[in-house]
């Protein structure tokens, strides 16, 4: 029987998801290409940009759609500033390291979020910003930054506003209506609840006409892509057929459910359960409320002389169930993830796995 995933992707799926990955698809078959239109055209209406943006989907992990983003969509004219928080704001301070993109930083640390007045002294300060990279919600520590807040003042100062969406899109809002953006990428494996080995970006297309020539990297040149799948609605290079297979399922579970409203609405009490739980029995919370978003949990390891990390994971993982190690400079923690194909039964019977695996150890942390 599949272990429960309590991570932030790769994640639980349905049986139904798994199951469409039981059969074979020619790539240049009609039926496979009504497949990838229907996906496009399902992750454009998440952010209701019909007629106003293209989705481009890429092969590979979300580093791989990120990397497709800031090398196809920013050139060695560009200057960026980067609003880190974490990992995976790190990370796209190295991918601009590793292709020459002009780039500036505003580190906090992983349990803050950015002060919007800091970010708009900088951005006066350095007249020749071209574009601002966000992270919507920074896996390593579970942090919910206020997009809407650096949306607002990179409309306001006319700056073009790339987001890092992968443990958010699809159960945090995210309406092109409401929160100004160029582009957006993120991954069929977290919050859509598909399989791994395929993201996708979102990208207005005024700006996708604009990235010709841009690219660093044949197979990361979104724009290459792009004009490919107009001209014959067809992948340049082999496509993951059987992950495709299984996104086209998922995103209809995800519509089933009620979109993201409602796929919010399952993460946010199976959150609930957790935290409450957790904090009953004395673990000790990184994030504050207001600052949790509701996809992954992070917790300070006990000081306790019984609790070591790789013993409490391996109990948890014979009973059945995956957490995720910490990934954060500033504690010592583990997380754990609320999203996937799980409910708050699952939630309350984690808790139940934890409590009886702290007896075993002889930890006892009230």
């Amino acid at each position: 029987m599949d272990k429960k995933l309590l991570t932030p992707g790769p994640l639980t799926t349905s049986l139904s998801t798994k199951e469409a990955m039981l059969h074979d698809w020619g790539s240049r078959d009609i039926n496979f290409i009504e497949l990838n239109r229907d996906i496009r055209q399902a992750l454009i209406a998440l952010i209701n940009g019909q007629n106003v943006f293209e989705c481009v989907p890429m092969q590979g992990s979300g580093t791989f759609a990120v990397e497709a983003m800031i090398g196809s969509l920013t050139n060695t004219k560009s200057k960026i500033l980067i609003l880190i928080n974490g990992a995976y704001g790190q990370r796209m301070k190295k991918i601009c390291s590793y292709m020459s993109r002009n780039c500036i930083s505003y580190t906090v640390a992983e349990h803050e979020i950015h002060d919007c007045n800091k970010i708009e002294n900088i951005i006066d300060d350095n007249k020749d910003l071209t574009h601002i990279f966000a992270v919507y919600c920074e896996t390593t520590s579970g942090i919910l930054n206020p997009i809407q807040t650096i949306a607002d003042l990179a409309k306001k100062k006319e700056r073009s506003l790339f987001i890092d969406a992968m443990s958010a899109f699809g159960a945090l809002p995210l309406d092109v209506n409401k929160i100004h953006f160029d582009a957006v990428a993120a991954s069929a494996n977290k919050c859509l609840e598909g399989v791994p080995g395929v993201g996708f970006i979102l990208i207005r297309k005024t700006v996708l006409e604009l990235a010709k020539n841009n690219a660093h990297s044949l197979s990361l040149d979104l724009f290459d892509q792009w004009q490919a799948m107009e001209a014959n609605a067809q992948w340049r290079f082999t496509p993951p057929t059987h992950v495709l297979a299984a996104f086209h399922q998922a995103l209809k579970e995800h519509l089933k459910e009620g979109g993201v409203i409602g796929r919010y609405q399952r993460y946010k009490e199976n959150c609930k359960i957790i935290c409450e739980g957790m904090t009953a029995m004395g673990f000790k919370r990184l994030l504050p409320d207001e600052l949790q978003a509701p996809i992954i949990i992070t917790f300070i390891q006990p000081d306790h002389p019984n609790f070591k990390f790789k013993k409490f994971y391996d109990a948890l993982s014979e009973k059945g169930y995956l957490i995720y190690p910490g990934k954060l400079t500033v504690a010592d923690t583990f997380r754990i993830g609320c999203i996937g194909h799980l409910t708050s039964k699952d939630m309350h019977e984690v808790l139940d796995v934890v409590k009886e695996t702290l007896k075993e150890l002889d930890i006892k942390l009230n």
